[in-house]
């Protein structure tokens, strides 16, 4: 008997590196960027609403007019990623993964030219709306690039590439921590400019990533173009024998005639889905509830409250913006060789343990001066075990526990559940920390704990499986039996050989 021949290695490629910079740069550069860009100059924007109030109405804001306004700021941007990612499933469907991601580049182009003149207009509302319309951009990008970028990926790069989203948030937010310095942009002069910027990526993703191929997988089963799926293919993977993904394509494709394409109400109330569902429900919101942009939204002020002097804490936070992204590379680097689950469980592990700490330097600060140093070691903890697992690699997890008909809408709940949580916390928690101080941080180690313990029980290990041997792990928590006889079918619907059939109506 013939044994068949391992599968053959991806390598990266100049056009599989290509586009994904192209890809990662012009879109998950946004979240980032925006995140952090109304961070480290809040004093001076406040100035400016405050001024703006005052010319119009002859009186300045008093403080809960500024806290108010100051939180819708801050909080607009992850609403309208919320907006965005309830978007998203249509778009990718009907215009592609790569034309949804050309497409939302107007949602970053518009608000940056808004932002950039809101000084002369005298019209801080500016700022907030495009806030929203950045949000929704953010929003489309953060669920259609690791769809993309996983469906250009092969199997053995699938983890590296998936990272590529989080490295490029990443790397969003340190540029934002270097541009909003007060010797560069973030003084009363070079804000909107500083505002203004985040249209510069959008402008050369529309210039370079109509060179590169659309998802093969999405052109060949959700368009029918087997000629130019295969032509995608022998770019992207530098061979011209590419007839085993086409021919795992077609299996997929004949399977998704026969199924049908998940909606979002069909996931929801769909039992074979049901644990890798709540997988990505934990993951993402464990991901934004556990603290990461209480310390990016207000880091300044949390590094003023540990003790480190104002006119400092621009540059630790530069610092910290450094740790990110070594850290994020570093779990780039080592996904394939760890796995994904040890490095969300030691990620969470440090995040908790630097929460704890940190609530008791803050705590016991006032008595001991010297314990404001341990708080500012404890919030760079936190940012690297972060940066670690918990920001990282759910992008590679949720990507790896779907498949073609139920991706998009996975991705629209995955998206949802980020964006909400994400402007929960933006919104809540200077009134939080208001009412309970360094208190607030024990909440977010306890989220921590749990989202770990639920890591340790239900999500298996992805690394180098695949998705068939993925989905049978689950299967059996389901209480779905995928038959050995129909792997390959399986490894394009998993839960369609068992299901009875008053189930797939749902």
């Amino acid at each position: 008997m013939e044994v068949p021949s391992p599968p053959r290695k991806g390598r990266l490629q100049p056009t599989l590196l290509l586009a994904t910079l192209s890809a990662a740069f012009g879109s998950a550069f946004q979240y980032g960027y925006n995140i952090a860009v109304v961070n480290t100059p809040h004093t001076v924007l406040k100035s400016f609403y405050n001024e703006t109030y005052f010319e119009r109405y002859g009186t300045f804001m008093d403080q809960k007019v500024m806290l108010l306004l100051w939180s819708c700021t801050v909080s607009m941007f992850p609403l309208g990623g919320l907006l965005g990612s309830l978007m998203v499933g249509l778009l990718v469907d009907r215009c592609g993964r790569k034309g949804t991601l050309l497409i939302n580049n107007v949602f970053a182009i518009i608000p940056a030219i808004l932002m950039g003149v809101s000084k002369v207009a005298k019209a801080f509302e500016l700022i907030i709306f495009s806030r929203v319309l950045l949000g929704i951009c953010a929003g489309i990008s953060y669920s259609a690039l690791p769809m993309y970028l996983g469906e250009l990926a092969p199997r053995n790069l699938r983890g590296t590439l998936g990272t590529m989203t989080e490295v490029f948030v990443i790397v969003g937010v340190f540029l934002a921590q270097i541009f909003s310095l007060q010797a560069i942009l973030g003084n009363p002069t070079g804000w909107p400019v500083l505002l203004a910027l985040t249209g510069v990526p959008a402008l050369l993703q529309l210039l370079s990533l109509p060179f590169f191929p659309e998802s093969p997988r999405y052109t060949l089963i959700q368009k029918g173009d087997e000629d130019t799926a295969r032509q995608a293919l022998r770019k992207l993977r530098g061979w011209t024998d590419v007839e085993d993904e086409i021919e795992e394509m077609r299996v997929e494709d004949q399977a998704e005639r026969a199924e049908g394409r998940l909606s979002v109400l069909n996931l929801l109330t769909f039992r074979p889905l049901r644990w890798q569902l709540l997988s990505i429900i934990v993951l993402m919101a464990g991901q934004q509830l556990s603290g990461i942009n209480a310390i990016n939204y207000y880091a300044d002020m949390i590094y003023v409250s540990a003790g480190v002097e104002a006119a400092h804490s621009q540059y630790v936070t530069v610092g910290a913006g450094v740790v990110n992204i070594v850290m994020t590379l570093i779990s780039a680097g080592t996904v394939e060789w760890l796995g994904r689950r040890l490095l969300l469980l030691v990620g969470y592990g440090i995040c908790g343990s630097a929460c704890l700490t940190l609530t008791l330097a803050l705590l016991f600060q006032s008595m001991v001066p010297k314990l404001s140093y341990l708080g500012v070691i404890c919030v760079f903890s936190y940012i690297a075990g972060h940066s670690i697992g918990p920001s990282p690699v759910p992008s590679v997890v949720r990507t790896e526990i779907f498949l073609q008909s139920s991706r998009p809408a996975a991705f629209m709940v995955d998206g949802a559940v980020h964006w909400l949580t994400n402007f929960i916390v933006g919104f809540v928690f200077p009134s939080v920390q208001e009412a309970i101080g360094a208190y607030s941080f024990l909440v977010f180690a306890g989220i921590c704990l749990l989202t770990a313990v639920y890591i340790y029980m239900v999500i298996p290990e992805t690394k180098g499986q695949t998705f068939v041997e993925i989905n049978r792990i689950f299967a059996k928590r389901n209480g779905v039996e995928i038959p050995e006889k129909n792997a390959e079918v399986t490894d394009v619907k998993p839960h369609a050989p068992s299901l009875p059939a008053t189930e797939t109506s749902f």
